[in-house]
């Protein structure tokens, strides 16, 4: 998977061109898109229509927790918690190229 790097963040009402995610924001799968399980394939899939996203485990760990509950300082601490090192910078960077793709919406804290 090879997101974009800049984008427009979806923020509630309104965007904000070119912006990273922030620790407060609280991202969320689109409604379009699905998390699944992919029994051929043995990994997890994002489902969009007409188009299907293999995942890695980290990408996958990432987005089991983007539920709109979570902020992205919660899902950082909770994959700390789970695997020795998490980059922060890695998480918030992979969560932005998917918003800038439409596969993530982001509600600020």
């Amino acid at each position: 998977m090879d997101p974009t790097q800049t984008g427009t963040t979806r923020t509630g009402s309104g965007t904000r061109p070119g912006l990273g995610v922030s620790g407060s924001d609280r991202p969320r799968l689109a409604r379009h898109v699905r998390l699944t399980f992919c029994r051929t394939r043995q990994r997890q899939t994002l489902q969009l229509p007409e188009t299907v996203v293999v995942l890695n485990g980290s990408g996958a760990d990432i987005l089991e927790l983007c539920d709109g509950r979570h902020t992205v300082a919660e899902i950082v601490a909770e994959l700390g918690a789970r695997y020795r090192t998490v980059p922060d910078d890695d998480v918030r960077q992979f969560l932005t190229r998917l918003v800038a793709r439409r596969y993530v919406e982001i509600a600020d804290g």
